[in-house]
């Protein structure tokens, strides 16, 4: 009964998550640390600097609540995912190997030595999809003639526009490596545009400031040797303006006297 309720779990399109997520407790992460921290030390008693790999965290003994914090394996061969089987190759199996009729040839396989069996000419894949676009059009036109004359006989033209569908996917999943190496390359030149762009702008800023500082510069130099027989004549006002005040307190005092 529980095999079968386990079973209805994983086929359910949104499935629950694995029980052992109740593991991952703030307690239980600090009781791994500190049997990392325990397990690290070496002869003088210092841990050591280099981190855990998965192998040495599996090779620690570890109570039974806590293995669950420790990562597991990595899976070979295939795995399943929501009840499904997926295979953990990411080569793009052809279609012959699925059992599929192939409309377009294949690349030439490589040989003893790792060099092509025979003159290898690149596989325009634009030419074959265009080809199989038209194949569609005219499949889907004798589709709708069968369907107006003999709609009983509609099987083989239905199977035949759907070989046609899956040898184009399949010829847009052979473009999935070149795309993604082109995404990233986009990806870098807008980081090095963006990047040079912030540099120009920087060196821009700079030679303002700088052009700034001299104007100042040459500026305080003038302004310095107008301004110091003025703070000259301040500091005597402000003397003279002392001496009376002192003068006249003390005329004050005698008065009060």
């Amino acid at each position: 009964m529980a095999e079968g309720g386990q079973q209805r779990a994983l086929n359910t399109a949104f499935a629950p998550p694995p029980p052992l997520w109740k593991h991952f407790t703030p307690e239980n992460v600090k009781k791994l640390e500190e049997i990392k921290k325990e397990a690290s030390k070496g002869e003088d008693g210092k841990p050591r600097k280099k981190g855990w790999s998965p192998a040495e965290l599996r090779s620690l003994t570890v109570p039974l609540e806590l293995r669950f914090l420790v990562p597991p394996e990595i899976p070979s061969g295939n795995y399943s995912v929501f009840g499904e089987i997926q295979n953990l190759s990411t080569a793009l199996p052809s279609l012959e190997e699925q059992g599929i009729n192939q409309l377009y040839p294949s690349s030439p396989k490589p040989g003893r030595n790792g060099e092509p069996a025979e003159p290898a000419q690149p596989l325009n894949h634009a030419y074959y999809l265009l080809k199989i676009s038209k194949s569609l059009l005219l499949n889907f036109l004798e589709l709708v003639g069968i369907m107006s004359i003999t709609p009983d006989q509609f099987e083989p033209k239905i199977e035949d526009i759907r070989n046609l569908f899956i040898n184009a996917h399949h010829l847009l999943n052979l473009y999935r490596p070149h795309q993604a190496r082109e995404s990233l390359i986009m990806m870098m030149e807008e980081q090095l545009n963006r990047t040079r762009e912030e540099i120009r702008e920087m060196d821009k800023l700079k030679e303002e400031l700088t052009a700034v500082l001299d104007q100042l510069a040459t500026e305080g130099a003038d302004v310095g040797s107008t301004i110091q027989p003025s703070i000259e004549k301040t500091t005597k006002l402000e003397e003279t303006v002392s001496e009376d005040s002192q003068l006249v307190w003390d005329i004050i005092t005698e008065i009060d006297r």
